[in-house]
């Protein structure tokens, strides 16, 4: 790991301006998206009174990550195979207030013609062995520079307000030191359940959330049929006079 680390400084030295220029475009990218699931989001607001997204958060991964995962992936040390190979160099994460709206957002933003799909993870439907709960997407968005359009990779996260809760709770608990063998086999069983609570809240909320819909329905429909009763007797007496 070291040797790699001293790799990845001369290959920092060698490269600064292209390094800084492809952690750039990183960057724009990373604006492209997350302005896309805002304009969505504003859209639901205008159209249905609602706002699907509760907050938007974004990252680009430290050198320090970016020389992890070189390693991980045993691959070559060169920026044309970092941006080749490692795919969540730039990351959006969308919190959203119900499952429902997970699929519903990333099936307007895959259905955009500029939006390409690479990879799609579904961590919601088959959770990982931790609990771990999310919807992953690798897409490819193009930006528009000076005198060049380019392609970049995006992870894109779309995971409920629990889920999100969860993840940030079990990443600090999970990188903590020195816990003992026991104690550590412990907290990932109680995490485990915690996850499987957490999923189960979000089935309630969604199905609170349906029953009101369904019921302000019902609601709206008795009232038109009211109205409808009353502007009929009226016209009836009209034609009686």
């Amino acid at each position: 790991m070291n040797n790699i680390e001293d790799e990845f400084l001369d290959l920092i030295q060698e490269n600064t301006k292209p390094l800084d220029t492809l952690m750039a475009y990183y960057r724009c990218a990373i604006m492209e998206v997350e302005t896309k699931f805002k304009v969505l989001n504003e859209q639901f607001s205008l159209e249905y009174d609602r706002n699907p997204i509760e907050s938007i958060k974004t990252r680009v991964k430290s050198i320090d990550g970016i020389v992890k995962k070189v390693h991980r992936k045993n691959i070559p040390l060169t920026l044309q195979s970092i941006e080749q190979n490692i795919t969540d160099i730039a990351g959006v994460r969308v919190v959203c207030s119900f499952p429902e709206d997970i699929y519903l957002l990333a099936d307007c933003l895959l259905q955009q013609d500029d939006i390409r799909l690479i990879e799609k993870k579904d961590y919601i439907k088959k959770p990982k062995d931790s609990g771990y709960r999310s919807l992953h997407l690798i897409v490819a968005v193009p930006i528009f520079l000076q005198d060049e359009k380019r392609e970049m990779k995006v992870e894109v996260q779309l995971r409920t307000i629990a889920m999100d809760f969860w993840a940030s709770l079990e990443h600090k608990v999970r990188y903590k030191k020195n816990i003992p063998e026991n104690e550590a086999e412990q907290l990932a069983v109680e995490l485990t359940e915690c996850a499987r609570i957490s999923a189960e809240l979000d089935n309630r909320m969604q199905d609170i959330r349906n029953r009101i819909a369904a019921a302000e329905k019902t609601g709206t429909d008795d009232q038109i049929q009211k109205q409808s009763r009353i502007i009929s007797g009226t016209l009836r007496k009209s034609t009686n006079r």
